[in-house]
Order: C-alpha cells, then sequence, then structure tokens
C-alpha cells in the first residue's frame, strides 16, 4: 500500500461520472473490508468505546440516499487513502494494518470535526477545514457558490403557521397566541382551522425549526460564507448529491426546509433525536420517532400526514430534507458520534472553569473560527 497521504487536499466530494457498476460494487467491496475489519479489532480488545470512528464511516456511507451520493462517498475515501479507486485494491492487514487505521480515522475525523459536529452544534460553533481541504472538495463538485443567507425568520414562522394549521406537527398541540387571538374573536364559539372547538384545549408558544439549520448558511459580518460552512455543505452532497442547492442562502429559509413544533420538541429535533421516516405511498406523511427514551415525548412514536394549503402557495416540508435529517440522527445515535459531540458541547460551556483543561478546547476552538457561535435565532 502507498504511503497513507495527509487528508489535506485530498477529500473529494465532487460529483464527477458515476461508477460503473463493476467498480461501484468493488469499491463497495473493499470500503466494507477496510472498516469492518477495525471495528471487529475495536470490539475484539474488549473495551468499545461509547463513540466509534469506524462505525460513523460505516454508517455515513450506509444512510447516504442514492448510489451517486455514494459514489461520492467512495471517491472521496479512497482518495483520502491514496488508492486509486479505478484500479482496485485488496488490502493486505499483515503488512499495511497501522496505515489503514490511521486512514480510516484521519477521514472520520475530517467528517465529524467539520459535518456532524457543526450541525449538531447549529447555531453554537464548528471547525475550519484548511484551505487545502477546501480546495479539493471544490474542484470535484465544480463553482458552485453558495449565497449567504438573509434573515427571513420572522415571515418563515408564519407561513408555517398557516401552513400547519396553528399545530405542532407532532403533537398537535395548537398555538398559544393565535389561541388566545380566537378566543377573545369567538369566545366558546373558537375554533382551529379544522372547525374543531378551541376550548378545553392546552395551548403552547409554538416555534418554527429548521430541517437543516438556519447557521448552515449563516454568513459573517462581510456577507461571506466562512470555508468552514462551504466545506459542510459539499460534505452534505454525500447524502442526496446536490441537495446543497435547495439551501442555498434564502432558501434555507424557505417552508420546506421548516417545520412547526413546540418549544422542547423543537430543541430535540434539532439535536437529531426526534427524526421522520416517510411512509411508503402515502406522500407527505411520516412515522415519527425517537432515540430519546420512552415517555420523554408522550406523543411519540405516531404517524401523521403533513397539513398542505390547498393552492400549495406555502410549500411543503421537502421529503429529501427530511430523510437527510433521519439519516444524521441515525449515524449520531448508532456510531456514538452524538454523545460525543454533548461532551464536547458541555465543555464549551464549561470553559473558563473546570474544562480549562479540557481535550477537547482544539475542536472548541475551531467550532469558534468556523463562523458557529452566531446569536442564536428567536422566534
Amino acid at each position: 500500500m502507498a504511503q497513507q497521504a495527509s487528508l489535506e487536499g485530498l477529500l473529494d466530494f465532487s460529483a464527477p461520472e458515476a461508477l460503473a457498476a463493476s467498480q461501484r460494487a468493488q469499491a463497495a467491496r473493499t470500503f466494507h473490508m477496510i472498516v469492518d475489519y477495525f471495528r471487529q479489532e475495536e470490539v475484539a480488545a474488549g473495551s468499545s468505546p461509547k463513540y466509534s470512528r469506524f462505525l460513523l464511516v460505516r454508517y455515513t456511507y450506509n444512510f447516504s440516499l442514492s448510489e451517486p451520493s455514494q459514489d461520492i462517498f467512495l471517491r472521496a475515501f479512497f482518495e483520502s487513502m491514496n488508492f486509486n479507486i479505478a484500479v482496485g485494491y485488496d488490502p493486505d492487514f499483515t503488512k499495511d494494518a497501522d496505515s489503514l487505521r490511521q486512514g480510516v480515522v484521519a477521514f472520520a475525523d475530517f467528517l465529524f470535526d467539520n459535518f456532524f459536529l457543526p450541525l449538531r452544534a447549529s447555531s453554537k460553533h464548528t471547525p475550519q477545514p484548511s484551505p487545502a481541504h477546501l480546495s479539493v472538495i471544490q474542484r470535484v463538485q465544480g463553482p458552485h457558490e453558495n449565497i449567504p443567507t438573509l434573515e427571513r425568520i420572522s415571515s418563515l414562522r408564519r407561513a408555517c403557521l398557516v401552513r400547519d394549521r396553528s399545530r405542532c406537527v407532532i403533537s398537535s398541540t395548537f398555538d398559544a397566541t393565535e389561541a388566545v387571538a380566537r378566543l377573545r374573536e369567538d369566545g366558546d364559539n373558537a375554533k382551529d382551522d379544522n372547525g374543531n372547538h378551541l376550548m378545553g384545549e392546552l395551548f403552547e408558544s409554538l416555534e418554527v425549526a429548521h430541517i437543516l439549520p438556519h447557521s448552515l448558511t449563516q454568513a459573517n459580518d462581510c456577507g461571506e460564507l466562512s470555508d468552514s460552512k462551504k466545506a459542510a455543505l459539499k460534505i452534505l452532497n454525500m447524502f442526496d448529491i446536490n441537495v446543497s442547492r435547495l439551501i442555498d442562502g434564502v432558501n434555507i429559509d424557505r417552508a420546506y426546509n421548516a417545520i412547526t413544533l413546540t418549544h422542547t420538541i423543537r430543541r430535540y429535533f434539532g439535536d437529531f433525536l426526534v427524526f421522520f421516516t416517510s411512509v411508503s405511498g402515502q406522500e407527505h406523511t411520516y412515522k415519527i420517532e425517537s432515540f430519546l427514551p420512552k415517555g420523554v415525548v408522550p406523543a411519540l412514536p405516531v404517524t401523521r400526514a403533513l397539513y398542505l394549503t390547498e393552492d400549495r402557495s406555502i410549500d411543503p416540508p421537502s421529503p429529501r430534507l427530511l430523510a437527510i435529517h433521519r439519516a444524521i440522527s441515525h449515524i449520531l445515535h448508532l456510531s456514538g458520534a452524538g454523545a460525543a459531540i454533548d461532551k464536547i458541547l458541555k465543555d464549551m460551556d464549561d470553559i473558563g472553569t473546570s474544562a480549562a483543561g479540557t481535550t477537547a478546547l482544539g475542536q472548541i476552538v475551531a467550532l469558534k473560527l468556523g463562523g458557529w457561535c452566531g446569536n442564536p435565532i428567536r422566534q
């Protein structure tokens, strides 16, 4: 095997021509052989870590939503390992185990630091990839520019409330502000948009929840996206090719990237602990589940048909974006990366007190440099 090269300047997340079927099958076989070998080694050691880099890499591939997206992943993986995907490679673990292990770990760390950590941290923080990383990613995907987003949260919330009929799409809780207005206007005869009486219901203030975080395309003070955010958008295409164009610029704040939720459920959804699974054959219908302990969200699991406006003047939540949110939820849970990120974010909150010497300090600083520490979105 060739000496493992640095990831700097190697990761390729573009959309070149698709792999041939035989090439894809061989690449997938080699990929699983490498990753599974080190995962089995990890388990055999008797102290399997709560967070497994090898599972993170495996599940990121497994939850890619199409063959073209899997091709992007496989090309990036093998380029980072300094292998020519067109030639093929049969790993020799007796000779190359150490360098192979280091290569997979480095690839996992790149995905963790530049995608999963930023998205999970959302409006808080994220690491910044080097210019060399970014140049390779851009080389593979072409000159597509990501236009900085504008502040459109207030109008987005109003649109989602209209589309979702002033109810949380998960718990069906009615919006408190709208309830007060209708009860003042119509008294005991006040009704919801379906003609049901409101009197006797419990109400809560509802919020707009982005399916993919608003901060993902939030510009800096110069009106530009950081290299870190550009890289995260490129990596996003591994899940569904060219999906980043759906959320470019102001599109991040369009109704198809948002749903109406209660404050508590919004927190869980934003943490990728609540997810939507499309019901086959039923348009805009989802089974909604969570990775939370039973009873934390009493409404779950539940199957909901999402409301649509009669004239379709307000876009429904995008099935593509909900599928990506679901994929990220599963990867974070199954690999243990979600718990590892929680620890980093807790350390970030503790900086200046007991965690001054935390091993996550470098990641925390990188998160801030990446521009993920902006002010939280206010409803």
